[in-house]
């Protein structure tokens, strides 16, 4: 297997360094805007000969895919924020590789019913091509992160070994992290935590199919495991509840984030003052008139997630809530994924939530290589056998858990 990594960021490099334990893969060519970001992931693996840095701009396709066949990659692993997603995932179909991707193509909120109906949805753009991927028979592994991804394995792995009903599939995600020195410092992509919580967040039913909510709706506190504690959870946007219910037969499948009080109030206050556009304003500069994102400003002004692991405490759990009956008795049991900080650290270099979303398309990418996992089309990782992947998970070091509710 060769692989063109896209994107040498926290989750990137976080990536090169994972995959630099296994031997699954001939070459990896690390990618990035920033040709000197990608030298660095590179450099930090001391000198393993499988790993080159090139410098590629994710939104121009056919410089994706000439470097793809320049170096003969068969997969393309995409790890820039949604944006790029479309460009980086026609290159890989335009070069014949199978491309793989931990987040989805960009939701547009209904024009006249936002909070009440779907307009464009997550990955829509993406399962509007399933048929040409299947038909070509290449394959397209989506949101195959931490969530969505290790979040959809646990979904599967629910309904073909825990569950002869599933009643519910709701993915809690919480931690107890704290970044010292910073009162608002995100653990991950800002630009990309404020798509997915200011969105409206969409929620599946059986009988009513996909619909939306207002953000941050129907709080509940839920108790995270590993002494993480309670932490008040709210519907937000997120991939999971757009993959589940195509291949897990369920009446009802949500997505609640822990954000806690003062996180949703700056998000509130972002978009309350247009900080959270993406579309360009004309600002006044020393070389005269520039146009720029104001969501980029806001990027530009907090400190990179990749940069906080040496100030982090604490740990991050991800996981899928499953209710139930198994043999005509009712069920209900919590599978998760912690990763504490000072262990990521320690054994990687890399804080816990980008090491935790890193972790999950490299052990995808050893069952590709290895043939556990193969299809066509574009898959989600609910289409694939759960067992192999969680086993694997475990021989990588972060072994996963249940709890019966």
């Amino acid at each position: 297997m060769r692989v063109l990594l896209v994107g040498a960021g926290g989750v990137g490099t976080a990536i090169t360094r994972i995959a630099a334990r296994r031997p699954f893969f001939e070459a990896m060519v690390v990618a990035d805007y920033d040709l000197a970001r990608a030298e660095a992931a590179v450099a930090a693996l001391g000198g393993d000969a499988r790993f080159l840095a090139e410098r590629v701009d994710a939104s121009d396709e056919a410089a994706v895919t000439a470097l793809l066949e320049r170096h003969a990659c068969d997969v393309l692993l995409n790890a820039t924020d949604p944006r790029f997603v479309m460009p980086l995932f026609q290159a890989a179909r335009t070069a014949g590789a199978t491309y793989v991707d931990m987040a989805m193509s960009l939701s547009h909120p209904h024009p006249e019913r936002p909070y009440e109906e779907c307009g464009v949805k997550l990955g829509d753009a993406q399962f509007e091509q399933a048929a040409d991927w299947e038909k070509a028979g290449k394959l397209a592994l989506v949101g195959m992160g931490v969530e969505p991804g290790l979040s959809d394995v646990f979904a599967r792995y629910a309904a073909d070994e825990l569950f002869d009903e599933i009643e519910e599939l709701g993915v809690r995600d919480g931690a107890n992290l704290t970044v010292d020195g910073y009162d608002f410092a995100p653990s991950f992509s800002i630009w990309t935590t404020i798509e997915e919580c200011l969105n409206p967040p969409v929620v599946y039913e059986n009988a009513r199919g996909w619909f939306t909510t207002e953000p941050f709706s129907e709080p509940e506190v839920f108790d995270f495991p590993e002494g993480i504690g309670p932490v008040e959870c709210v519907n937000v946007e997120h991939e999971e509840v757009l993959l589940m219910p195509r291949w897990v037969d369920a009446n009802r499948v949500t997505f609640k984030y822990g954000l806690g009080e003062e996180f949703i109030s700056t998000l509130k206050t972002l978009h309350l003052l247009g900080l959270d556009r993406t579309e360009p304003v004309t600002v006044p500069s020393a070389g005269g008139p520039v146009r720029v994102s104001p969501r980029d400003v806001v990027a530009a002004c907090l400190p990179d997630p990749a940069t906080l692991g040496d100030r982090m405490h604490g740990k991050t759990c991800a996981g899928t809530w499953v209710r139930g009956a198994k043999d005509g008795k009712p069920r209900e049991v919590y599978l998760y994924h912690v990763v504490d900080n000072q262990w990521s650290m320690k054994e990687y270099g890399s804080q816990a939530v980008v090491w935790q979303t890193a972790v999950n398309p490299v052990v995808a990418l050893e069952l590709l290589a290895g043939g556990a996992w193969s299809g066509a089309g574009v898959l989600g990782p609910e289409a694939f056998p759960a067992r192999p992947f969680l086993d694997l998970l475990t021989e990588y070091g972060s072994p996963w858990g249940m709890r019966e509710q």
